[in-house]
């Protein structure tokens, strides 16, 4: 449809030689049209005008196909912020929403749908469908609500991401790391690692249901100081106010809190709430204390125990004021006991990004011994790879060969091994124990000439393993073995 242009101003007069003018383009954010005014008594009643769409021309293209002189209408989102939108919802992979279709089934269709999801959002007609409640286990045997929206939604919700996060990354503290660009979980380990070195207690924080239980009274307020166009406020407060889907299908409303944490533009809105609720504070009632945040994870540092006591009551406070709650189970302080620090507390270990932070053994330069403070992977990162690779239960894949075992795992163990590997490598090494001698287990169940000889079997082992090294990655990457 041919947009409607006016060259009169609002009392009809004609403007020769001036660009057409929208005296009210806010209207297409709220969802209403223009109307005579009732506020202007003095004036008069304005005459009725069109609705002036903005024109914003770009160029962009899709599966190669250049595509020129194409208008938003009214709000600034192009179609190529949705395509490189829908490129990373994509990559990102995840499952269907309430819709049930999935990344394979949007992509048949992809252009027929991600124009009519631009010209809905170009409109201010977009409106998010349900999400999708799913319970996953959580470390300590209970279960996590995750919130899946549909995939049309996690495009939206990228598009505005991708607008807003290079806006808030000025403002954002240096210590915080959790899900910003160009920043990763063993950046915050290896500044933990420091600050344990120089301040012997630590504030091992947890918030109770975090992404539950965030106040959008006190988010969008947080937006105001950074976000004036009204159209990325509306839909944000969309998102917010979306309805849940149980899964017996019933509908759950919130009341005025809560963001689901399997959004994609829930992670940036949760950084900014916590930017004002902690991180600002901190500094600016305690700026000599360092602190390491990454997302809803806290650690927070202290010189002594009274401070960390101290600390943690002023923290407590603040929490609440600002409708969160601190998991008291969770949160605890902690002594980093080390080389001449001697202290009666009991408390000298904290889990943080999957690592165990605890008193281990250090060598000098000299080559002497003393025990220090640092990091590991955490027996409860152990138990669950373990538990992953006890569920595949590969050792009884008799009719596949050694070669179709090594390509199943290939990306697993390089996963682990270069999250796990970061820090104190050889911690892995029982790990990969368990993991050899459960391909022995096989060789003695595959082949009957070991008449499941677990001698036997282990020697084939080693022999194929000397003839092999590049099969398994833990076996290339130089890690010890059954």
């Amino acid at each position: 449809m041919e947009q409607e242009k006016s060259n009169k101003d609002v009392k009809g007069t004609g403007q020769e030689g001036k660009t057409p003018l929208s005296h009210n383009t806010k209207v297409l954010f709220d969802g209403g049209s223009n109307r005579s005014s009732a506020e202007t008594s003095v004036m008069g009643a304005e005459r009725r005008v069109g609705i002036i769409q903005l024109e914003i021309p770009f160029t962009t293209s899709i599966k190669g196909r250049r595509i020129n002189s194409v208008s938003a209408k009214g709000i600034p989102i192009t179609r190529l912020m949705v395509w490189r939108a829908y490129k990373k919802v994509r990559s990102n992979k995840g499952s269907a929403g309430v819709d049930n279709e999935s990344l394979e089934t949007f992509s048949q269709h992809q252009e027929d749908k991600l124009y009519k999801l631009w010209n809905r959002l170009t409109s201010g007609s977009y409106f998010p469908k349900a999400v999708k409640e799913v319970l996953i286990p959580k470390k300590d045997g209970k279960k996590r609500k995750l919130g899946i929206p549909t995939v049309e939604d996690r495009i939206a919700q990228q598009v505005i991401k991708d607008y807003l996060e290079a806006r808030f990354e000025k403002e954002f503290h240096d210590n915080s790391y959790g899900y910003r660009p160009l920043r990763s979980a063993h950046e915050a380990l290896a500044q933990v690692r420091k600050n344990v070195r120089k301040s012997d207690w630590v504030i091992d924080m947890d918030i109770k249901g975090f992404f539950d239980e965030v106040s959008h009274e006190l988010l969008m307020k947080a937006l105001e100081r950074h976000v004036e166009e009204s159209w990325v406020k509306m839909y944000i407060k969309r998102w917010l106010e979306a309805p849940i889907e149980t899964e017996t299908k019933e509908l759950k409303y919130r009341t005025g809190k809560g963001t689901p944490q399997g959004g994609v533009i829930s992670p940036l809105l949760g950084n900014l709430f916590l930017h004002y609720v902690f991180d600002k504070w901190l500094i600016k009632v305690y700026p000599r204390l360092d602190f390491v945040r990454y997302a809803d994870d806290i650690i927070v540092h202290c010189k002594t125990q009274t401070e960390a006591e101290a600390v943690l009551k002023s923290i407590k406070i603040r929490m609440v004021n600002c409708h969160l709650q601190l998991h008291e189970k969770k949160t605890k302080i902690v002594f980093c006991k080390k080389y001449k620090k001697r202290s009666e507390y009991k408390t000298v270990k904290f889990d943080f990004l999957g690592f165990s932070f605890q008193p281990r053994p250090a060598a000098m330069k000299s080559g002497l011994m003393f025990l220090g403070y640092d990091c590991a992977i955490s027996q409860l990162s152990k138990n669950r790879i373990l538990e992953g690779i006890r569920a595949t239960n590969f050792q009884r894949w008799t009719n596949r060969k050694i070669e179709e075992i090594a390509e199943f795992f290939e990306r697993k163990i390089i996963g682990w091994i270069n999250y796990y590997g970061k820090f104190r490598k050889h911690a892995l090494n029982p790990l990969f124990r368990c993991f050899d001698r459960r391909l022995i287990d096989w060789a003695r169940r595959r082949y009957k000439r070991f008449k499941r000889s677990f001698t036997k079997a282990s020697k084939w082992y080693y022999r194929f393993k000397r003839k092999n090294p590049e099969l398994f990655a833990h076996w290339r990457m130089g890690y010890i073995n059954a």
